[in-house]
């Protein structure tokens, strides 16, 4: 079979895209997936993407990570997929689309920067060492000295393994400040079990962990990933966190067909 896939990246985070509108992808297949994924022997990215059809909304994302299972919601693909939309020609400069933690609206402007709505934070567990918030997917934050030199792959491994997240784990993210209202955050992503370029729920919960333990005092946070700027705003009232929207660019890399 040959499939037609895109491929786009968000600071670095990347992905094989799909239009699976008309229902062609083999979604129960795993070993595929994964093929795909696979930076050696297929096309390479850390997700594969499908965009279908959707009854209430411009369309609907389902994001699987490299390893070729579902996963939970994914920031840069969900910029990602709003900016391959715009090139199939579904949407102009603004959508609303169904993902698996619900509705999502987003913008994109001439340049291709895409501001993204996340969800509502409602919970934040601070710990004498990390806190722990979901963004969508689940996120454990630390702070730390000498991330430039931190080995991510192997201590958010061992975190994220650990009997603190059970059977399904968490992200981990370590961050250290950068400036004003700046923080440097490299992430290990579960799913991938690798650190990655970027990660658009990552970012968003170290920004909204950093104002929770008074790191910042800003609304409106930078996030310097390996791969780039992004951006994180949000509302506080009390202890949820509302109107949270994750900004960055999402750019096409290239097109192709894979036959399997």
């Amino acid at each position: 079979m040959k499939l037609t896939f895109y491929k786009y990246q968000g600071t670095g985070n990347d992905f094989v895209m799909v239009d699976n509108r008309e229902n062609i992808f083999p979604k129960n297949d795993t070993k595929l997936i994964g093929h795909l994924c696979d930076r050696r022997f297929g096309i390479g990215g850390d997700g594969l993407i499908l965009l279908e059809n959707d009854n209430g909304t411009d369309f609907r994302m389902v994001y699987y990570n490299s390893d070729g299972n579902e996963s939970t919601m994914c920031g840069n693909g969900g910029r990602c997929i709003v900016a391959f939309a715009n090139e199939l020609g579904l949407i102009d400069t603004e959508t609303e689309f169904m993902a698996i933690d619900g509705r999502h609206h987003a913008t994109i402007d001439v340049e291709g920067t895409i501001s993204l709505h996340m969800k509502d934070v409602h919970t934040v567990s601070v710990y004498e060492n990390y806190v722990f918030l979901d963004t969508g997917s689940p996120h454990h934050v630390e702070l730390v000295d000498g991330l430039d030199e931190l080995d991510v792959k192997k201590i958010g491994a061992s975190i994220r393994y650990s009997g603190l997240y059970g059977d399904k784990g968490s992200n981990v993210n370590f961050v250290a400040p950068f400036g004003t209202d700046k923080f440097s955050v490299r992430t290990y992503e579960r799913g991938v079990e690798d650190e990655t370029l970027s990660c658009g729920t990552g970012v968003t919960a170290v920004a909204i962990a950093m104002k929770v333990l008074g790191k910042t005092h800003s609304d409106s946070v930078k996030l310097e990933t390996p791969g780039g700027e992004l951006q994180v705003s949000f509302v506080q009232d009390g202890k949820q966190f509302t109107d949270i929207y994750l900004t960055g660019p999402a750019r096409f890399v290239f097109k192709g067909d894979i036959e399997w």
